[in-house]
């Protein structure tokens, strides 16, 4: 979740005892941010197993372990310290990732509101996830402005309505960074570990499979060895790391997945 990974059908049996999921078959990842995103068609009306649903979709699997073992304890007691054991790790995780993502040294309970105001504000204006946490690193801490992240932007009227939001919240976010203990080459450091420039955008895959149908191989290939390097600049390779083109926006493949896909 923390590079926008969504499994799309994270059901009892896609997850190990291990916690891992598995069987991967509509997943995806996120493009412009929505914590309601699906990949999967036949999800695409409940919304089940959507983006920002995966942390409760993971307890409600383990919780089905946990009735299924209950029979075999002498007591529910240990059982319900491990559901609650998952939680207390899921948040400690979370906040370590959104710190790392943000540039801080430590994610607090003030920072929240931060955050929830900014995914807020990436729904309203349609904006690209990976774009721009990897572009955040590079604003003006002293002199805060939108221009480095520009690129992130999907909808150019909905940019220009939200633009003053958003430089409040530059702001606001320049102001909590300027009272962190991190120096400025630290806090990059730390951005560029834990924001990708490159993720294996669906229409990314669709178009190395397309090639490939063709016999052409080389695009996987390729495809693969970009991946191999997610946090790297790779010159001569930035059209990998750019917005998802519109024609991809609804295109089956592109956009949604089936389970048999």
């Amino acid at each position: 979740m923390r590079v926008g990974f969504v499994h799309g059908v994270m059901n009892t049996d896609k997850m190990s005892i291990l916690g891992l999921t598995i069987d991967y078959g509509p997943y995806g990842w996120i493009d412009n941010f929505d914590p309601n995103w699906t990949p999967n068609t036949t999800d695409s009306e409940g919304r089940r197993y959507r983006f920002g649903q995966q942390p409760q979709i993971a307890l409600w699997n383990l919780t089905r372990l946990a009735m299924a073992l209950a029979p075999v304890f002498g007591s529910d007691q240990p059982l319900q310290a491990g559901l609650q054991r998952y939680a207390e790790v899921f948040v400690a995780s979370d906040r370590a990732h959104s710190a790392a993502k943000l540039g801080l040294s430590r994610f607090g309970d003030e920072d929240v509101e931060l955050l929830r105001s900014l995914h807020a504000l990436m729904v309203q204006a349609e904006v690209d996830m990976t774009i721009f946490f990897r572009a955040l690193s590079e604003i003006d801490i002293g002199a805060p402005t939108l221009a480095p992240l520009e690129e992130a932007f999907y909808n150019e009227e909905k940019r220009k309505a939200a633009e003053p939001l958003f430089v409040d919240w530059l702001n606001r976010y320049a102001a909590r960074v300027r009272a962190d203990a991190l120096s400025p080459a630290e806090r990059h450091r730390r951005m560029r570990a834990a924001n990708p420039k490159y993720v294996l955008r669906n229409y990314l895959a669709q178009q190395a499979i397309d090639r490939a149908e063709r016999g052409d191989y080389t695009g996987i290939v390729e495809l693969l060895d970009v991946m191999r390097r997610p946090y790297d600049d790779q010159p001569g390779r930035e059209h990998f790391a750019v917005r998802r083109p519109d024609w991809a926006r609804h295109r089956p493949g592109c956009s949604m997945l089936s389970c048999s896909s």
